[in-house]
């Protein structure tokens, strides 16, 4: 019964949590703290927190470290997949009714129109990544990271991953202060 428990206090808010993680925190918290009485406020408050301090999304971090707390491993599988679930079906609803009109030239079109939408965006998200790593580095090391990064990925076909882990590595031995 705890499962089925762990299950409902992370679906509900993320069925009327629109807005994500951050706008789901007050519904999870009173499922957590009012309704089941699994945490206290003060105990809410300090996972809450280190759920900011982590990188990734927090809902599912939250839901992962009350689920486990409550319910062990298969406790917080629990309620990480019911966090994400309400997403997760909609999303492949939605993908299924898109897949079934995809012939269709209102579809065709809202796609092209879609395209240059995503390259501006990605294109301002590189900018802002070499402002940034400009003003963090500077110019030399920048200049470095790009040239490098292009000749792996494009001269000798080097995987993604790797060249990121790369940069991961040069930038926590050449520039960590």
């Amino acid at each position: 019964m705890i499962y089925v428990e762990i299950f409902l206090a992370f679906f509900i808010p993320g069925i009327i949590g629109y807005g994500g993680g951050p706008a789901s925190i007050p519904l999870v918290e009173y499922e957590v703290v009012s309704r089941y009485q699994w945490m206290t406020v003060e105990q809410f408050s300090e996972v809450l927190a280190l759920g900011n301090a982590l990188p990734g999304p927090i809902a599912t971090k939250m839901a992962g470290y009350i689920g486990y707390e409550v319910g062990g491993v298969l406790g917080g599988v629990v309620a990480v997949f019911a966090t994400v679930a309400p997403s997760l079906f909609l999303m492949i609803v939605l993908l299924g009714i898109l897949y079934k009109f995809k012939d269709s030239p209102k579809v065709k079109n809202m796609t092209a129109m879609i395209r240059p939408t995503i390259a501006v965006l990605l294109g301002v998200l590189a900018y802002r990544f070499l402002e940034t790593s400009y003003l963090n580095a500077g110019l030399w090391q920048t200049l470095f990271l790009m040239v490098g990064s292009f000749f792996l990925l494009e001269k000798w076909k080097v995987h993604p991953s790797i060249v990121i882990m790369g940069g991961i590595c040069y930038g926590a031995i050449f520039l960590s202060t």
